[in-house]
C-alpha cells in the first residue's frame, strides 16, 4: 500500500512538471509567432532571442530616421541653389563690365539702334513660347472678329510635351481671350486654337508665320507650330530683336504681355480661373515693361525677350537659353542696373566695347 502511494505521487509530480513545460513552450512559440508576423507579415515560426526582436526594431527605426534627415537636408539645399543668380543679380552695382549668364543674348536701343550687349546673336537655337509672339501678329494681321467664339479642341492638346491645361476640351473662349491666355500665361492650347480657326487651316497658319518672319528680315528663324512647344522652332538673338520691334507695333501685344493677371470662366470650373503672367519682372510691377514674352522647353532653356524702359532709355532684350530658372532674371536685373550706372550718357558709354560685349 505505501508503495502504491509513492508511486502514484511520483506519477503527479511527473504529470505536473510536463504541464508546466508544455505552458512554457506555448508562451515562447507564441512570442515567436508574434515576432515574424510583426516583422514580415507572414505566418512563419523563426527562433529569436527577446534581444534580437529589440534590436531589429531599433535597427529599424534608426535607418527610416536617417534617410528622412537625409531627404529633409536635400530639400532645404534646393532653394539655395534656386537663389543663386538672384543673389549674384543684388551684388552687381552696374559699375563693372556687363556679363550676363544667358548663352544667347542681345541688348540694343530701341530708338538709336545702338548695341548695347551682344554674346553669340547670330547662333540658332530653340526659341519656346516666345514663337506666340509671332503666333500674335499672325493673328492680328488677319484682322478676324475678336469676339468670335473658338473651341478647344481635341487637336489642341499636346501630345508632343505632354504639358498640361486648364483649358479643358470643350472650354469656348472668344479669340481676343486666346490670344490674352496664349500671350500672358503662355497657354498652348489657346495658341494651338488660334492656328486651328485660321482661314485655310492650322498648315496655312504656319506658312503665314514664315512669311510674316521674311517680312520683316528675319532670315535665320523658321517656324513648325503656333506654340513653341517644337524644338525645331529656331532663331537668333539678332532676329528676335526684329520680332520684338514688329511685336511692338501692335497695341494687342503690348496689352497682353505687361497684363499682371485676368480671371476666366472656363467649362468645368464653378468659378472664375485667375491666370497670371509668366514673366516675374512684369507681376513685381518694379519695371517700366512695354511688352514681355518668356519661354521654356528643355531644348531652349529659360528664355526671355522683353522691351522695357530703364533710365528713360527704350531697350529691347533678348535672353536665350538660360540654365537656371532665375538666370534669365538675374540677367534683367544686371542689365538694368548697368544702364541706370552708366545712365549719364548711354550712347557715349556704348562704345567703351569692354563694358558692353560678351
Amino acid at each position: 500500500m505505501r508503495k502504491l502511494l509513492v508511486i502514484s505521487l511520483a506519477l503527479m509530480l511527473s504529470l505536473s512538471s510536463a504541464m508546466t513545460f508544455a505552458k512554457t513552450q506555448k508562451k515562447v512559440t507564441s512570442a515567436k509567432y508574434t515576432l515574424n508576423k510583426n516583422l514580415h507579415g507572414k505566418y512563419k515560426l523563426a527562433k529569436f532571442k527577446p534581444s534580437e526582436k529589440v534590436s531589429v526594431k531599433k535597427s529599424t527605426k534608426i535607418k527610416s530616421a536617417s534617410s528622412t534627415k537625409m531627404r529633409v537636408k536635400l530639400r532645404k539645399q534646393q532653394p539655395v541653389y534656386v537663389q543663386q543668380q538672384t543673389i549674384f543679380a543684388e551684388a552687381y552695382d552696374g559699375s563693372g563690365p556687363l556679363e550676363l549668364a544667358s548663352t544667347k543674348a542681345m541688348v540694343i536701343h530701341q530708338q538709336t539702334g545702338e548695341v548695347i550687349y551682344a554674346k553669340n546673336t547670330q547662333q540658332s537655337t530653340p526659341i519656346a513660347s516666345v514663337t506666340k509672339l509671332m503666333t500674335a501678329m499672325v493673328m492680328l494681321d488677319a484682322q478676324l472678329p475678336m469676339e468670335e467664339v473658338i473651341y478647344i479642341a481635341e487637336d489642341d492638346i499636346d501630345y508632343l510635351k505632354g504639358t498640361s491645361s486648364r483649358l479643358s476640351v470643350g472650354t469656348s473662349l472668344t479669340r481676343a481671350e486666346l490670344l490674352q491666355l496664349a500671350l500672358m500665361s503662355s497657354e498652348n492650347r489657346a495658341a494651338s486654337a488660334i492656328a486651328r480657326n485660321y482661314p485655310g487651316g492650322y498648315d496655312a497658319f504656319i506658312r503665314a508665320m514664315n512669311r510674316k518672319a521674311t517680312s520683316i528680315g528675319m532670315r535665320a528663324t523658321e517656324f513648325y507650330d503656333p506654340t513653341g512647344l517644337d524644338s525645331n522652332n529656331v532663331s537668333t538673338a539678332e532676329d528676335l530683336v526684329k520680332m520684338v520691334k514688329a511685336a511692338y507695333k501692335y497695341d494687342e501685344i503690348r496689352l497682353a504681355t505687361t497684363s499682371t493677371s485676368q480671371e476666366f470662366n472656363l467649362y468645368a470650373y464653378e468659378n472664375p480661373v485667375n491666370f497670371v503672367n509668366t514673366n516675374a519682372l512684369v507681376r513685381n510691377g518694379d519695371w517700366h515693361i512695354g511688352l514681355s514674352k518668356t519661354g521654356f522647353i528643355s531644348e531652349a532653356g529659360r528664355c526671355l525677350v522683353m522691351q522695357a524702359e530703364i533710365s528713360g532709355q527704350p531697350l529691347i532684350i533678348v535672353l536665350l537659353d538660360s540654365a537656371g530658372k532665375l538666370s534669365r532674371i538675374g540677367d534683367a536685373n544686371r542689365i538694368r542696373k548697368w544702364v541706370e550706372y552708366n545712365n549719364s550718357n548711354i550712347v557715349e558709354t556704348i562704345a567703351l566695347g569692354e563694358h558692353v560685349s560678351g
